[in-house]
C-alpha cells in the first residue's frame, strides 16, 4: 500500500508559504493507518525500546497504539504546563525565541531504552530538544522515528540517533 497517498497536503497552512503535510486522512483510513502501524512497528522494534515517548501532540497518535503493538511503556512529552504534577523540562532554541518541553518525573527510570516518536521531522529541532530531555532523565534514547521525513529541511542531521521514517518529501 502507498501510505503516501493517504497523507493530504494543504498549501498556505498554518501561514502563507507553507505546505502543510496532514495525517488525518491516513487516520481517517482504517487500512492504511493499520499498515502504517505494522511498518512503524518493524522498524522501531529493531530498537529493542522498553518505553516509547511521543511528542506532542500527533506523535502521541503514533506512539501510544505502537507502544501496545510493541508491549512497552508509552510517555508523553508535552509543551510546558500542560502535564499534572512534577516534571522535568527543557529549554530549546527556536528561529525567534525559545520554548521548553516537559515529561511527568518518575516516568522513565534510569537507563531505559525510549524511541522518541512524531508524525512528522521537518527541521528536527523539536525532536533533538526531546532527546535532550530524555537523556537528563537518564533515558537511553536508541532511536526516533516519524510517519513523514521532509528531507529538503535535513532535519535528520541534528539527530544523534538512528532515525527512521516511513515516507519522505523531497520539495
Amino acid at each position: 500500500m502507498d501510505i503516501k497517498a493517504h497523507i493530504r497536503s494543504i498549501p498556505d497552512f498554518p501561514k502563507p508559504g507553507i505546505l502543510f503535510y496532514d495525517i488525518a486522512t491516513l487516520l481517517a483510513h482504517a487500512d492504511a493507518w493499520q499498515v502504517t502501524m505494522g511498518r512503524m512497528a518493524n522498524k522501531v522494534r529493531a530498537f529493542h525500546p522498553d518505553m516509547l515517548c511521543g511528542i506532542e501532540s500527533r506523535g502521541f497518535l503514533a506512539a501510544a497504539p505502537l507502544a501496545l503493538k510493541l508491549g512497552c511503556g508509552f510517555v508523553m512529552a508535552r509543551k510546558k504546563g500542560k502535564l499534572p504534577g512534577a516534571t522535568i523540562s527543557h529549554e530549546y532554541a527556536l528561529e525567534y525565541g525559545t520554548d521548553v518541553i516537559e515529561v511527568q518525573e518518575g516516568m522513565i527510570q534510569k537507563g531505559q531504552r525510549v524511541v522518541v516518536l512524531d508524525d512528522l521531522l521537518a527541521t528536527g529541532g523539536t525532536l533533538n530538544a526531546t532527546i535532550s530531555l530524555l537523556r537528563k532523565v537518564g533515558a537511553d534514547v536508541v532511536g526516533a522515528a516519524c510517519i513523514i521525513e521532509l528531507k529538503f529541511l535535513n532535519g535528520r542531521e541534528k539527530l544523534d540517533v538512528p532515525f527512521v521514517s516511513l515516507v519522505q518529501y523531497d520539495s
